[in-house]
């Protein structure tokens, strides 16, 4: 690839499509990495999005897409290498349009999501992608990711909640995929190769995606649990006795509110003293059932399986228990990991992983672990720190240990080193590691026919 800015290239480009690079351009949340970029091109339109790659590709310059820099693997910055053009979605954020009775929202890549709530909101609908960083995340950035979230029990990753895409290919062939139906089997989905891929196949710049009816009644609980073991039980219950109705269960450990005290002080907690184990269950229902009466009736069905519990009275309590659980990521950034994992594993393993996980740890040196996540969907952060009163740097020499300690116990139980932040950069290798090698081959083949250059996002999900 060439350096646009040695070659002249930014010079042949329209003046008012590009700005120049600014600090937020080029970070990335965990502070891994820093970016590079010559330019910052900023297209209103697909049009403009086909123009620019186009132009990229004749003059084999690399591009790097950038929605709202949230993701956590290093896919939205590009540390070396000659200079990529990044193009920013910030311009393209339109509802485009939406169709109430069809439950369908047409949204561009650079809408932001808690702008798609709010659309969807003002239809009596909801879109169900919920994230912690829904403030500033953009759609096309979701979709790249194939973001996950709280949701994902009842309704799905990004993918699920797609009908199709529009996007522009590395050679600036615009693909029009952006249909509403449900059903469309008329050969390879290319949405769903684009979906996930992060910017290295081509770049999505509208999607249509699906709306749902408002839940009527929401309710949520914080139930204290003896262990592991004990939730996912209560987690087969609570589908049993609310079947289709269960949108969260999120596993908390001790440590996640031990460390928010710690870092946050002043931020209200259920319990005098955080016990253990706890789960944090939503729910919405029908407008003929009581969220409180629900939750109670679970709580007595569960006998030995919860120890104490609080339910939400209101819906400000429901949303001070989201907090609470949303705010343990930004505890563990300001106490600082050695190394963060993104896992997911068959529900019936997680006991025996958690269990496993610990002592094999302990073996490499002295670590506080804070594991919480999504225990319906399978997925948890298993996050490994100093021990309290150690500093993060004394623990340099164990970082790539650690990481391979909990990943190969992850591999080891047929689960995933990389649940829902993708791949990026952060993780190529251990997809090469841990990746079934036909994949592999096919990845490389796919990327090879639809990015012959390499020019889409060079170094993101297989190795530049």
């Amino acid at each position: 690839m060439l350096n646009p800015a040695d070659e002249g290239f930014l010079a042949s480009l329209p003046e008012e499509l590009l700005r120049p690079v600014r600090p937020a351009d080029l970070e990335e949340p965990r502070g891994r990495w820093r970016g590079q970029g010559a330019a910052v091109a900023v297209p209103r339109s697909t049009a403009e999005v086909s123009q620019l790659m186009r132009a990229c590709a004749a003059a084999r310059v690399g591009i790097v897409p950038l929605g709202g820099g949230t993701g956590l693997v290093g896919g939205q910055v590009m540390p070396d290498g000659p200079l990529p053009l990044i193009l920013s979605f910030e311009r393209m954020t339109a509802i485009r349009a939406i169709h109430p009775q069809e439950n369908v929202i047409v949204a561009e890549a650079g809408a932001i999501l808690t702008d798609l709530h709010a659309a969807a909101g003002a239809v009596d609908r909801m879109f169900p992608l919920t994230l912690a960083s829904q403030g500033s995340a953009r759609i096309g950035g979701n979709l790249a990711t194939n973001a996950g979230g709280v949701n994902v029990l009842r309704y799905g990753n990004a993918r699920d909640l797609c009908l199709g895409v529009e996007a522009v290919l590395a050679d600036g062939t615009v693909f029009h995929g952006l249909k509403r139906l449900r059903k469309d089997n008329t050969g390879y989905d290319l949405r769903h190769l684009l979906i996930g891929a992060e910017g290295t196949l081509g770049l999505i710049t509208a999607a249509s995606l699906k709306l749902f009816p408002r839940t009527a009644v929401t309710g949520a609980a914080l139930f204290v649990v003896p262990d592991p073991q004990a939730a996912l039980a209560l987690l087969s219950l609570t589908e049993s006795q609310l079947p289709g109705m269960v949108s969260g269960f999120e596993l908390i450990h001790r440590q996640g509110l031990d460390f928010l005290a710690e870092t946050m002080p002043d931020l209200r907690q259920p319990f005098a003293e955080a016990p253990e184990w706890c789960v944090l269950i939503d729910i919405g229902l029908p407008a003929a059932l009581d969220a409180t009466e629900a939750l109670m009736a679970l709580y007595e069905a569960a006998g030995d399986l919860v120890l104490d519990g609080v339910i939400a009275q209101s819906e400000t309590q429901r949303l001070e228990f989201w907090t609470l659980r949303e705010t343990i990521p930004e505890a563990n950034r300001r106490i600082g990991s050695i190394s963060s994992h993104d896992i997911a594993l068959p529900l019936s393993a997680i006991p025996v992983f958690l269990a496993e996980a610990a002592p094999a740890l302990a073996r490499l040196g002295d670590f506080r672990i804070n594991c919480f996540g999504h225990l319906g969907d399978g997925n948890l952060h298993y996050n490994v720190f100093p021990a309290k009163g150690r500093k993060r740097a004394e623990y340099d020499s164990l970082r790539d240990a650690v990481k391979t300690c909990i990943h190969d116990l992850v591999d080891g139980f047929d689960g995933s080193v990389s649940a829902e932040h993708g791949i990026g950069r952060l993780k190529v290798k251990d997809l090469e590691t841990y990746g079934d090698p036909v994949k592999l081959t096919a990845m490389r083949a796919i990327k090879t026919a639809l990015d012959p250059l390499g020019i889409l996002n060079p170094g993101a999900v297989l190795r530049a």
